[in-house]
Formats: C-alpha cells, sequence, structure tokens
C-alpha cells in the first residue's frame, strides 16, 4: 500500500537529506470562511419548489425547475419525485446536488438518494469537493477545489464512491494532471482510498499504483512505501531508489529508503523520530554510502564511502531543569567532499556535537555540558583536530547590580571545572584533562553630559591538570605538571558624545536625513599570563594572553525618513587596536600563525605571525538606499602590507519578482597566517516560490586562483494553477569531485511533490 503523502511528498516535514539543507518557512494561504444561508429549511424541515407539481398521497411529482431542500443539501433536476413518507428522491435531467456541510458540488444526469439514509447513486457524474489544505513549507498550495469525474457514484451517508473516473485539482476540461482509476472510496475527514491507480500528466501516463491511500485526518499518518525515485549523474551514474514509512505508533515513526548509484554502490537513509511525552522530543537522522569505489584514469577504484549521523533532542525535566542535545559525527571529511550535494556543505570541515542541561533562576544558570568538536584539516585520515569536554559543570551569573544610585555597580562571574581531551596529528593528551576555571568580574558606569566611561575589572584564575611539555623539540607530547594561570584584566570604555545634524535629502532617499557620528575608546590591560605556549587550547578561555591594548572605533550613520518611519540607510564604521606589548607578554611566535583573543574579537581572520604594534584597520559598510537593496564591505587593511589582505562584498537587491546578488571573497595574507583565496559568487533569477508561471535562476562559484567554476546551479520552474514542474541542472568541481547532475521534481498543490529534486534544494 502507499500513502499519497509519501507518493506526492516528503516523508519528514525538516527532512535534511544528505548533509543538510533547509527550507525557509512561508506564511500558509488565507483559510476559506463558509457562507451562511439564508432563508434555510429548519433541522427537519423539506421544501420542496418546481413550475408543475402534482401530489399523489405522499408522493410529490416536481417538473420544470423542480428543487428539494433541506437543511444539509439541496437537489435540483428537470423532473423530481420525491416520497415524503419515505425520503427517496428520483431526479432526471441535469440534476444537481450541493452538500452545504461539506461544500461538496455534483451534476449528473439521473440520481436516486434516500434524504433519511442520506445515500444515493448518481449516474454520468461531475463535480468538485474542497480538500483541506494541510500546510507544510516548500508546499505548492492552491485554492482550487478537487474536481471529480465518473461513470457512476455511490453516496453511503459521508462515505462517497467514485466509479470508472478521475481526479485532479486542476481547471477543466484540460487538466495538467490527473489520477484515474476503476474506483475511488473516500470518507471525508479520513482516508481516500484507489485501487489500480495511473497518475497521468496531460494524457501521458506517468507511473501505476496498486493501491494509493490519502490520509484526510488532521494528522495524517499511515505506513507504507514511499515513492521510487531515479536520477542521473555523470559521478555516480543512475540511481534508483526505493523506500518505506513506517507510522509505529502516534510518539514514533521510522523511514528507510535505499539507493543505488551504479557507478558506486547503495546509499542508505534512515530516519527515525519521537515524541515519548510532552516537552521532549528527538529526531535522529543517518546516511551512509556501501561505495564501490571511484575509478581513476589508470582504471584504480578510490572507495569513498562513509556514513554521517545526525540526531537533535530536548526536554523538559522539570523543577527547573531542561535538556537538550545536537549530535553530529561524520566518518570522514572525504565521504563528505564525495557525496555531498552542497558547496556550502562540502567547503565546511567542522562537525559540532553538543549536550546539556541546565536550570535558570534569578539571574544564574547552572549547567553540565557534553560536547565534541572536529576540525578536518585535509581528506587525508585521522588530519583532523578532535576536542572533546566529557564532561564539564558551568556555573555563570549575569551582571546584578549591587549598589551606587550616583554611579551603579555591576557584578557577574563565569565558572566552569570539568575534562578535557584534545588529539591532532601529532599531539594528545590525556583522557581526562582536568580544567578549573573562575573569572569573577565588577562594572561601573559614570555618565556626564553625553559622555559614558565603563570601567571593568575581571580576575582569571584558572587551574590546568597537564601542560605541554616544551622541553621536547616539537612539544608533541603533555607532562603531568599541573599549571596554574591567574591574570588581571582591567578595561574602560569611553564613549564620546555623538554629533548629529538633520538636513532635507533627495526624495528617493526621504524627505529628512539624520547624519549621526559615533566615536568609542577602548583601553584594556591584561596582566599575569605566563608560560602562556604551555597552555593547551581547548577554548576561548585557554587563548588569553597578557596585553595592554587600545581600540579607536570611529561609526558614520545615515538616516532616512519614509512615510514616516525612519530607515539606517548607511552605516561605515572603522576602527584599528593599538597595541603597545607587541609580543602579548612573549606570546607571539613568529613565523606562525598565532590565535589570541584579542585577535579573534576584533575580526574573523588570523593576521598574528609577528609581534607587531597595529591591528589591520578594520572597515564595516553597510548600505541599504532601497528596502529592496543592501550592500555590505567587510576589509582588514593591513599597514604592515600596505594593502587590503581581507576583503568580503556581499550585495542583494529585489525588484518584484527579479532579485539579484553578488559576492566576492579574497585573502591576501601569508601562508604561516592563512591560505589565499579569490572567490566569486553570482546569482539571480525571476520569479518566487509558489509564483505561477515561468520562475528562473543560477547561482554560481568561481574560484579566480583555480580558473573554474567550483558550483553552479540553474533551474527552470513553472507552476500552473494546481502543479509545478521544476528542472534543475548543477555542475560541481572541487576536490576530487568533477560532475554534472541532472535533477527534476513535480509537485501538486495542496498534496506534495515527488522527483529527484528535494523540496529544500530548490531555488522556487
Amino acid at each position: 500500500m502507499v500513502p499519497a503523502d509519501k507518493i506526492f511528498g516528503q516523508v519528514f516535514p525538516q527532512q535534511r537529506g544528505p548533509f543538510g539543507g533547509g527550507v525557509s518557512p512561508v506564511a500558509p494561504p488565507p483559510k476559506r470562511v463558509p457562507v451562511k444561508r439564508q432563508n434555510a429549511p429548519a433541522e427537519d424541515e423539506v421544501l420542496v419548489r418546481a413550475i408543475g407539481q402534482e401530489v399523489d398521497g405522499q408522493v410529490y411529482h416536481l417538473r420544470g425547475a423542480a428543487e428539494v431542500e433541506t437543511a444539509e443539501i439541496l437537489l435540483k433536476a428537470d423532473e423530481i419525485d420525491y416520497n415524503e413518507t419515505t425520503g427517496d428522491v428520483d431526479a432526471r435531467g441535469n440534476v444537481y446536488y450541493k452538500n452545504y456541510m461539506s461544500s461538496e458540488e455534483m451534476w449528473a444526469q439521473k440520481a436516486k438518494y434516500n434524504l433519511k439514509e442520506e445515500s444515493g447513486t448518481f449516474s454520468e457524474v461531475r463535480g468538485n469537493a474542497q480538500g483541506k489544505i494541510q500546510f507544510r513549507p516548500g508546499l505548492l498550495v492552491s485554492q482550487n477545489p478537487f474536481n471529480f469525474q465518473g461513470r457512476w457514484a455511490e453516496k453511503i451517508k459521508s462515505r462517497f464512491i467514485l466509479y470508472e473516473g478521475f481526479l485532479t485539482n486542476c481547471v477543466l476540461p484540460k487538466p495538467w494532471w490527473r489520477l484515474t482509476a476503476p474506483r475511488f472510496d473516500i470518507i471525508p475527514g479520513e482516508r481516500a482510498l484507489v485501487h489500480r491507480a495511473v497518475f497521468r500528466l496531460r494524457r501521458v501516463p506517468i507511473f501505476y499504483v496498486p493501491v494509493f491511500y490519502k490520509a484526510l485526518s488532521e494528522e495524517p499518518r499511515k505506513s507504507g512505501f514511499l515513492t521510487p525515485n531515479f536520477g542521473n549523474s555523470t559521478r555516480l551514474g543512475f540511481r534508483y531508489g526505493l523506500g518505506y514509512y513506517w507510522a509505529i505508533n502516534r510518539s514514533y515513526d521510522a523511514m528507510y529508503r535505499g539507493q543505488w548509484f551504479t557507478r558506486r554502490g547503495l546509499a542508505h537513509e534512515v530516519n527515525f523520530r519521537g515524541k515519548p511525552r510532552q516537552g521532549t522530543d528527538f529526531d535522529i537522522y543517518l546516511y551512509g554510502v556501501n561505495d564501490r569505489g571511484r575509478v581513476t584514469d589508470s582504471g584504480e577504484r578510490i572507495r569513498e564511502g562513509g556514513f554521517l549521523i545526525n540526531g537533535s533532542g530536548r526536554s523538559v525535566l522539570g523543577r527547573g531543569w531542561t535538556g537538550a542535545a545536537n549530535i553530529n559525527y561524520l566518518s570522514s571529511f572525504l565521504f563528505r567532499q564525495a557525496f555531498t550535494q552542497s558547496f556550502n556543505e562540502a567547503i565546511f570541515s567542522a562537525v559540532n556535537s553538543n549536550g546539556h542541561v541546565q536550570r535558570s533562576w534569578d539571574t544564574y544558570v547552572l549547567g553540565m555540558e557534553f560536547s565534541r568538536h572536529q576540525f578536518f584539516q585535509s581528506t587525508l585520515p585521522d588530519d583532523q583536530v578532535v576536542i572533546r569536554k566529557l564532561p564539564t559543570v558551568d556555573f555563570h551569573s549575569r551582571d546584578r547590580r549591587l549598589f551606587g544610585k550616583v554611579i551603579p555597580v555591576w557584578y557577574s562571574f563565569d565558572s566552569s571545572a570539568g575534562f578535557f581531551n584534545r588529539r591532532e596529528p601529532g599531539f594528545i593528551t590525556r583522557q581526562f584533562t582536568d580544567r578549573l576555571h573562575f573569572a569573577p568580574r565588577i562594572l561601573a558606569s559614570l555618565q556626564w553630559k553625553g559622555f559614558s566611561l565603563t570601567p571593568s575589572y575581571t580576575f582569571h584564575a584558572t587551574h590546568y591538570g597537564s601542560r605541554k611539555d616544551l622541553s621536547m623539540a616539537t612539544a608533541t607530547a603533555t607532562a603531568g605538571r599541573d599549571l596554574y594561570r591567574q591574570a588581571n584584566d582591567l578595561g574602560a570604555e569611553l564613549n564620546l558624545p555623538s554629533l548629529e545634524r538633520i538636513f532635507r535629502g533627495p526624495k528617493w532617499l526621504g524627505s529628512e536625513m539624520k547624519h549621526v557620528i559615533e566615536s568609542r575608546v577602548t583601553f584594556r590591560h591584561v596582566s599575569g599570563v605566563r608560560d602562556f605556549r604551555e597552555i593547551i587550547r581547548f577554548d576561548e578561555a585557554d587563548i588569553l594572553t597578557s596585553t595592554t591594548e587600545a581600540d579607536v572605533s570611529l561609526t558614520n550613520r545615515l538616516y532616512a525618513k519614509r512615510n514616516g518611519t525612519v530607515d539606517e540607510v548607511l552605516s561605515w564604521q572603522v576602527m584599528q587596536r593599538r597595541y603597545f606589548d607587541p609580543t602579548f607578554g612573549g606570546a607571539v611566535v613568529e613565523g606562525s600563525r598565532n590565535v589570541f583573543l584579542s585577535s579573534t574579537t576584533l575580526t574573523g581572520y588570523s593576521f598574528i605571525d609577528r609581534p607587531r604594534h597595529y591591528s589591520p584597520v578594520i572597515s564595516v559598510l553597510r548600505a541599504s538606499p532601497l528596502r529592496s537593496a543592501a550592500l555590505e564591505w567587510r576589509t582588514d587593511w593591513d599597514p604592515l602590507f600596505k594593502r587590503i589582505t581581507n576583503s568580503t562584498v556581499i550585495a542583494d537587491a529585489r525588484l518584484g519578482q527579479t532579485f539579484f546578488g553578488i559576492g566576492h571573497n579574497q585573502v591576501r595574507g601569508t601562508s604561516q597566517v592563512s591560505p589565499n583565496a579569490n572567490q566569486m559568487l553570482l546569482r539571480g533569477g525571476i520569479g518566487a516560490p509558489g509564483r505561477r508561471g515561468w520562475s528562473a535562476g543560477y547561482t554560481g562559484v568561481y574560484d579566480f586562483r583555480d580558473a573554474k567554476m567550483q558550483f553552479a546551479t540553474t533551474e527552470l520552474s513553472y507552476n500552473s494553477d494546481c502543479c509545478g514542474l521544476s528542472f534543475q541542472f548543477r555542475r560541481l568541481s572541487f576536490g576530487t569531485r568533477n560532475e554534472n547532475q541532472y535533477l527534476v521534481s513535480f509537485a501538486i498543490a495542496n498534496i506534495g511533490s515527488f522527483g529527484t529534486l528535494r523540496r529544500q534544494e530548490r531555488m522556487f
């Protein structure tokens, strides 16, 4: 048995597919509101009307524009014979039936119906009924009713049976799609069952289904086989897939899908999810490939198979405690690059898993955390960095006001205790390396005539149960000696009064403009951090260094008043950090990549590979002159090299149904800090999800250093009033990947879609 929900849609609304993906939510269509009838008959009343009427005992003979109406139905015909005692109605010629409860309409040549039993038969019938729209993200929606037509139909109370007919939600007489079958058995609000069904696109038969099931209940869940799918890839070959969905009970369900790649092997996809009790749910997903291997030019096969596991769950534990987990495991980076369908996924080399239980009250948070962070350095086996927390106990407090009316003072703290492990090529710690950390903080705020001064003091105290052994030439081992780090962290932030001016600007920007200049100066002095090179890095708490530094930041903002609302149309922030201690307390290793807390809080790019007095000049420009267009440009200008070392530009615009985007990323640092890069992203098209008519779009990523298009997607879609067809061509060329893919999807409004193009991968 094949559930219609599984034939025409994804099994799970949040189905990830191999290596992730997602769909942005879309607002559901407005609900239909039934129109109230005027002068409707009473509950037990039957009204008869006709041009000519004859009464023979309890039988009414109605001729010409004959009607029989109750509180629930209306029957019209050229001729009607109605038996008042038995409730039998015999209608002939241009029969029309209307059910006011279900909004069902039918036309027939003749009909026999019993008002008391609410049952009857209709010959040469056609009609329509409004189907229930079960909204899901990415679902094509339509307000069209379901139209049906058949040789004859039988109605038995709420059950409706159509013989030798078809069903569609397209506009007749030339529907885009039809589902034909010798028998349709429908119980509104419960289910629809069809035997020996043939799905036709126009007049072309697409596939045959022995048994077709469509759940019509509020929460339709039914076990059954999934629709077969097939596609083609120049790298994987032809692929054929079949799966099964198992509705275990009200709280659990599972899905398995197998796909055969003719050139590579068998892929497995498993999804298991459940809701054991109120406030607790989980979702586990597994994808793996038994790869026969990629054939090289020499005829050798290189195996790239593997698997991934994604799991998420949450639970309300009671007494204020909550728990959550997000588990991700990837067997190898080579497997991800070989079988992912997403370019962003292919270049993302981190896999993070974490789980925690915590309780919050007042300003305090107490919790226990388990985590595993995996960073792949390349596709080579074991070329990765793995950091584990197993477990850590954290106790934090947000800022609490202690005292002060004229000069308010706040207090907060961070503390943690746990066991850690780090493993990378040439270095491994003990399985359970303990670390204790405590950092109380005091902060005050002084305000005077627009000036704002915020001084703060933090005391960092950290105990490590192990340290790097620098006595070895390569420092690839740890020593069992404890390490204690304490640091005094003194800081201050000064915000100067803003300078403002209001003036008239161009009409296309708004009626009034406002220019604001904001300036800020910060100072920080950290002392006491010794033996920095012996500290094992587990997280951001371990990259604190001694430093004396000051920041200067200048921000220009431009606001526009448009139709009574104020929008920021332009902002430009420029800042730079001055280092009075260029060696950071002796922590800098010249000729190597140094990652300190001081640099990570300034920019996302590393820049310290030698002692230096100044950071790069950081510039962040944002512009949105139109509400439908935006630009962001981030640059790092390094005075050491007298050039822009890092630049990222992103621009997007949408005018009506037309959209365009461009992005460029360039890195020109040193080989010790980060590899150079020069890539451009282009995207554009016309259309929108669910839009009627044609839509077309393109996305491409070009690498100037390799002089090749690493990823490109072209999509062409057409949506009618009742269905949609999407074609997509993909080009992937990165690492060992050199592949073309051809994907297609057919969507039926209010039901779902099937094909090789997943809805989370579609542009429209």
